[in-house]
């Protein structure tokens, strides 16, 4: 028998979610594209497109060109190196929990790495980014490592995603304690780390990101090498196991990708809230339960979130500046509140 002319061929279907997802690709690569460019041109001084195409392609020792070129060029380069990073950590700690309202600073992530680094600055006198950007990672995993084993995940049955925020609130909780009582107990400390704490892109050089990139790559190759299993993941553990996935390497592998983009990110630009929570959140509001798609999504939503804040946190007490990390917190709040009334979240 023929198929009813109401009827939907499967393949069809199929191939009409993926062109839309093309689609909405490129259109946030565009986004994107506008948002690094506006970055260069707004701040306490606005620029017209004519200086900033200039002090791209043409700079001299001009006043408006020193500015693109030493200050909007490398806190514009480095969003887009720690936003994807703060984006894919949080799309992998959702997949991994089970839990749609969980990213690195919910789960203990962001302050284990806070913690390590104000431990380096404060204790051990480190002063270069090249060399506290190993306790940033260092405590990065511990943290992850001690909210799964806290949470029951050394156990035969795997933590419940309630049991693994909970640890990781709690974790996050103490270790941010202990980090304000380090920068208290050192006034150098406090001196260096206030801004840094607070999640900042400025005063920030392209040699630093240099020394934290490749950490940043390792952590998102990881995260494209898990994407496919955490699709299986997400129907449980058992079912997981049924279709052939290893549950644990994948784990471990997720937890190395947290680890490397939270930690690494951190290090570079301080412990920068609500981004790896609001991101995956809202792609998969537009394109479903697809892991693979979700990070890539959220590899470009994620930074286009971060420029716009940072350029708010630029012009909203201009001349001043209000670090990111209080602009995302007063952005990702209010997000918050709304998804947690929701009744019935984005599923994973």
């Amino acid at each position: 028998m023929g198929k009813r002319p109401n009827e939907k061929n499967p393949k069809n279907t199929i191939a009409a979610t993926r062109l839309r997802r093309i689609i909405g690709f490129i259109i946030l690569l565009i986004l994107l594209a506008a948002t690094a460019f506006f970055s260069l041109m707004i701040g306490a001084k606005p620029l017209p497109i004519e200086a900033v195409w200039e002090a791209l392609f043409a700079p001299t020792d001009r006043y408006d060109h020193a500015i693109v070129q030493n200050s909007r060029i490398p806190r514009t380069v480095i969003a887009l190196a720690v936003g994807p990073a703060f984006g894919l950590a949080g799309a992998l700690i959702q997949a991994l929990t089970r839990n749609p309202l969980a990213d690195p600073g919910i789960l203990g992530v962001n302050a284990g790495a806070a913690f390590a680094v104000a431990l380096a600055v404060g204790v051990f006198s480190v002063t270069t980014m090249s060399s506290y950007l190993w306790f940033a990672l260092v405590g990065a995993l511990i943290a992850t490592i001690a909210v799964y084993v806290i949470s029951g995940g050394a156990g035969k049955k795997p933590p419940t995603p309630v049991q693994i925020t909970l640890a990781g609130v709690a974790i996050g909780a103490a270790l941010s304690g202990f980090t304000t009582a380090l920068t208290i107990m050192n006034s150098g400390a406090f001196t260096r780390m206030l801004n840094w704490n607070l999640g900042t892109l400025a005063k920030r050089s392209l040699d630093d990101l240099w020394s934290v990139l490749p950490i940043l790559i390792i952590g998102v190759l990881l995260s494209f090498v898990a994407a496919p299993s955490l699709n299986a993941i997400a129907y449980g553990d058992d079912r997981a196991s049924s279709l052939g996935v290893n549950v644990g390497v994948i784990r471990t592998i997720s937890l190395l990708a947290i680890t490397f983009l939270a930690g690494g990110a951190t290090a570079l630009a301080g412990p920068i809230g609500f981004i790896g929570l609001m991101v995956p959140h809202i792609v998969r509001w537009f394109i479903g339960p697809d892991q693979p798609w979700i990070f890539l999504y959220s590899l470009i939503a994620a930074p286009i979130l971060l420029i716009l804040s940072d350029i708010i946190g630029r012009v909203i007490l201009a001349p001043a500046e209000v670090p990111v990390g209080i602009i995302t917190g007063f952005i990702g709040a209010p997000i918050l509140l709304v998804l947690v009334r929701r009744k019935k979240v984005s599923g994973l």
